[in-house]
């Protein structure tokens, strides 16, 4: 019997590709969005691991949680420079970093912070040493910049219309060792020099609700460009000490020492003019916003596979029926009818079979594909899988095809084998 229903295929191989092809796109679309769904939440809460609290201006939990985490470019209000110097003297505190955004080099974004947080996403450096002096940078794992390359810093991007800093040009001392994160794209400067840089002082802040659409830091939140620039002294030795002087930042990643220590300081920094954040809790909101779209592409792809299937049985069940005579031969020679209904069955399930592989396959590639472009862009490691529950998904997907299979294989028998030879 099957070499039987092999010979058929053959013959009819043109149609049966058709048929393949057609199921396997409709299959393909439901495996990109699942596997695509849960690439991007387990690689952003992998993400967001390394980040256990922040704090920041009052405002947008999601824009500070963004910017913060995966440095996407906003502007954030300042808050000042003295809660940083609360959060780096607290006991309950084990790292205190603040970051400043603002300037780029190069397509990657440069970002003001302290040697501590390089430690604390990098405890070994992959090359070279941790920046010393104002003039120094540390970069990711993805930045395409070597030791001992010269970094000019542009105020915002070259996409703005940024223009170059002539004040500074850093050069880069060491590598970090890939995180997975946003920061394997990021380069690392002294925090002291990008206030300097920018002209900050002791408790300088302003809103920034006039400014335009170009991305703002530590050093150029709520200033005019012409006002941005200040003179740097390169040379000048690291200083991370903070105190109730310090200028404005836009953020501040803290990694408390318990987890009872980071619920109280949520609670304490959750003020009318700070904000105090989970990422974790920030992106689960994400995830629902997600978790709904991923929903209605499933419904689409569902219902674009119905069309599908129900186009295929018509085709089938027309096919067979142009094959009346054929089947009536067979009966009249003493076919049994379960051979018959298994031939017909057998040929449109191994079209279904051979479909929904070829779907898995091209989704799980798609999958790779996109995933591949959104860590190249978010530096953010997108882990493309399948688990246990995608094998329920595919027994479905097989358990639906042998079920759909059945209603060709019986049409086939609802003539007699001499009406059949007389059609």
């Amino acid at each position: 019997m099957i070499s039987f229903i092999l010979a058929d295929l053959r013959r009819f191989w043109s149609g049966a590709l058709a048929v393949v092809v057609l199921i396997a796109l409709s299959i393909a679309l439901s495996v990109t969005v699942t596997l695509q769904e849960r690439a991007v939440r387990l690689g952003s809460a992998r993400a967001a691991e390394k980040f256990d609290l922040l704090v920041g201006a009052a405002g947008s939990e999601t824009q500070l949680a963004l910017s913060a985490v995966f440095l996407q470019p906003a502007p954030l209000p300042l808050m000042e420079g003295a809660v940083l110097a609360r959060l780096a003297g607290d006991p309950r505190v084990e790292l205190a970093a603040p970051v400043g955004f603002g300037d780029s080099a190069y397509g990657f974004p440069i970002v003001g912070t302290t040697t501590s947080l390089i430690s604390s996403l990098s405890p070994s450096l992959a090359q070279g040493l941790l920046f010393a002096r104002l003039g120094e940078a540390v970069v990711g794992s993805d930045v395409t910049l070597s030791v001992g390359a010269e970094i000019k810093p542009m105020h915002g991007t070259a996409e703005t219309g940024g223009e170059t800093h002539t004040a500074i040009a850093y050069k880069v001392t060491g590598r970090m060792r890939p995180t997975g994160t946003a920061w394997d794209r990021a380069i690392l400067v002294p925090i002291r020099a990008v206030w300097q840089l920018h002209g900050m002082h002791a408790q300088e802040h302003h809103d920034h609700d006039g400014d335009e659409v170009e991305p703002h830091g530590a050093g150029d939140q709520g200033h005019d460009h012409d006002h941005a620039h200040g003179h740097v002294d390169a040379d000048a030795p690291l200083d991370e000490h903070f105190d109730a002087q310090t200028p404005g930042v836009p953020a501040v990643l803290v990694k408390p020492k318990t987890i009872a220590d980071a619920y109280r300081l949520r609670q304490e920094y959750r003020t009318g003019a700070t904000l105090g954040v989970f990422p974790g809790e920030v992106l689960t909101r994400l995830y629902a916003t997600l978790g709904d779209a991923r929903s209605l592409l499933l419904a689409i792809a569902l219902g674009t596979q119905g069309i599908v299937i129900a186009a295929i049985v018509l085709v089938t069940v027309m096919h067979v029926g142009s094959r009346r005579r054929q089947i009536g031969a067979l009966r009249a020679l003493g076919t049994p009818v379960r051979s018959i209904v298994g031939i017909v069955w057998g040929e449109l399930f191994i079209l279904f079979a051979a479909g929904i592989a070829l779907g898995i396959a091209l989704g799980y590639a798609a999958a790779l594909v996109i995933s591949a472009r959104l860590a190249a862009s978010t530096a953010v490691h997108l882990p493309v899988g399948f688990t246990l529950d995608d094998a329920w998904l595919i027994g479905g997907f097989l358990a639906v095809a042998a079920l759909i299979s059945v209603v060709p294989a019986f049409s086939a028998l609802r003539s007699s084998p001499a009406a059949a030879l007389r059609a």
